[in-house]
């Protein structure tokens, strides 16, 4: 198949970067409803819709989901009418988490439903950075696009981050909390313990390549963490701001370590951190950036990060 006949539909945001990494942008011919980067792809028509409000309050949101998995219904849903009108011959979606993105089984009985395609299936399942690389080299094996030249130069900025903390000792390292959700509380994880150690700090509460655990409050005051940074998914910096707003309410915030030292940032948790993709290394390099503004200067500030 040539890349001229091949026509992708993209139902991940991260899937929808790494297909534009590898230069594919022009043959996505679809896209879900939370792909948004790069912009170039923001004009393709929209495959898939909530069946929540994203809008609501974080417990809400939470409270919806629940409810949705509860009652065996995707999170999602797939508008298999515009499915069958593009005729995509490939669809990229993932299989690691029903709440980022639509779930493999509704890709499946959508695929199975179609009349004029039967397009071929990627799913993406990145549990680790590893994963992110294999992930980049398994779609380019797919449309024949040679990924070496993009890792090496991925690998190679991920490695001036490990390299420029080398020499700092185990007391430089700070103990971070990555807040992932405000109501109720969880902590970010799969790969951002990972990046948070990376980049310089020692993760707190998650497990490198596991789900995303809640965390008791009086767990979070107890630990103390030296730095304590904010990047819900799927929320900007504007949103993360009021979200991170509402714990800093409650009496115990002004006691703990990281607010007293004025170390508690916000992230644009939707462009990086949750996204599987790409630009996870420039969620490390924010990371670097914040834990050792001494060493780091890459220029995030004030779009990608701010302190709260």
């Amino acid at each position: 198949m040539t890349n001229s006949s091949v026509r992708i539909v993209s139902l991940i945001p991260g899937g929808t970067e790494i297909l534009a990494k590898l230069g594919l942008a022009s043959a996505i011919v679809g896209r879900s409803h939370e792909c948004d980067y790069p912009p170039e792809i923001q004009n393709r028509p929209i495959c898939t819709q909530p069946r929540l409000n994203s809008n609501a309050k974080s417990g809400d949101i939470h409270d919806e989901v629940n409810n949705l998995l509860q009652s065996a219904l995707s999170i999602y849903q797939i508008k298999t009418d515009v499915l069958e009108e593009l005729q995509p011959t490939h669809i990229i979606t993932q299989d690691q988490c029903d709440v980022c993105a639509v779930s493999f089984h509704e890709v499946e009985k959508a695929v199975a439903s179609l009349i004029h395609s039967s397009p071929e299936i990627i799913s993406l399942q990145p549990n680790v950075l590893q994963d992110i690389w294999t992930d980049i080299e398994r779609v380019g094996n797919v449309f024949n696009v040679d990924s070496v030249k993009i890792l090496e130069n991925l690998e190679a900025r991920v490695k001036i981050c490990q390299q420029r903390i080398q020499g700092l000792s185990l007391t430089e390292l700070p103990a971070v909390a990555c807040i992932e959700w405000t109501d109720p509380l969880m902590t970010a994880a799969n790969w951002i313990p990972e990046l948070v150690n990376l980049a310089g700090g020692q993760s707190l509460f998650s497990v490198t390549g596991k789900p995303s655990p809640q965390l008791e409050w009086e767990t979070l005051i107890a630990t103390n963490p030296d730095v304590i940074i904010f990047m819900p998914c799927g929320f900007d910096l504007n949103r993360t701001r009021t979200e991170a707003q509402v714990l800093t309410q409650r009496p115990e915030w002004q006691k703990l370590h990281a607010t007293k030292s004025g170390r508690v940032y916000i992230t644009d948790g939707n462009s990086y951190f949750n996204r599987p993709g790409p630009r996870l290394v420039d969620s490390l390099e924010i990371l670097a950036e914040i834990l050792h503004p001494e060493i780091f200067e890459y220029g995030y500030k004030g779009t990608a990060w701010e302190l709260l």
